[in-house]
């Protein structure tokens, strides 16, 4: 598989979350400073090489950008064509997600005393450079879409992991629950 070098914004976003990991700092501040680091990298859209912005027709796609070279971080790309979604599911780690084009709508989701998934609280619609945190502790299953109908929309994923090789967890609504690994679709590996 080919290689690609990191360009100079994830570089330099890359470069300041290496530093606010140092140290496994308390998930809250953290997430808040990961926040903002998010925030000013998916306020620019011109960053994004073109082969982590490709759609599949028929499901969304996860491109690995960066894994950070002891596990504490992964960042990814998630493409997301016309109509396409996710089912419920969880990460297990904390996450931040950035909208980078387009609209995302996100639904949290809880159990009910029955065991099953019920929306929980209104659906959350991310624009371009809005960042939404989820983790275990703060709520971590939720069911995402694409909320434009006729285009593709771009969200830049940070974990707290190497979330393509997470044990996570896909949930139906009755309560039934699968394990999955996500992997990723890469054309060519992050150096």
């Amino acid at each position: 598989m080919d290689t690609y070098t990191l360009p100079p914004r994830l570089r330099d976003f890359v470069h300041h979350l290496e530093q606010a990991v140092d140290g496994a700092p308390a998930e809250a501040p953290l997430l808040a400073r990961g926040r903002t680091l998010l925030q000013a990298l998916v306020a620019h859209d011109d960053w994004l090489p073109e082969a982590f912005a490709r759609p599949h027709p028929q499901y969304y796609q996860q491109y690995l950008l960066h894994a950070d070279a002891t596990q504490r971080f992964s960042v990814v790309s998630f493409v997301w064509g016309p109509g396409q979604g996710t089912p419920i599911h969880d990460h297990t780690v904390w996450g931040l997600i950035g909208m980078l084009r387009g609209a995302e709508e996100s639904q949290p989701y809880a159990q009910d005393a029955q065991g099953r998934w019920r929306p929980h609280g209104p659906a959350r619609l991310l624009r371009p450079g809005e960042v939404e945190a989820v983790s275990p502790a703060i709520g971590d299953v939720h069911r995402v879409r694409n909320a434009l109908p006729d285009g593709v929309s771009i969200s830049i994923h940070v974990y707290g992991a190497d979330i393509g090789r997470v044990q996570r967890h896909v949930f139906t609504e009755e309560g039934a629950t699968k394990p999955f690994v996500s992997g990723y679709a890469n054309p060519v590996s992050p150096t």
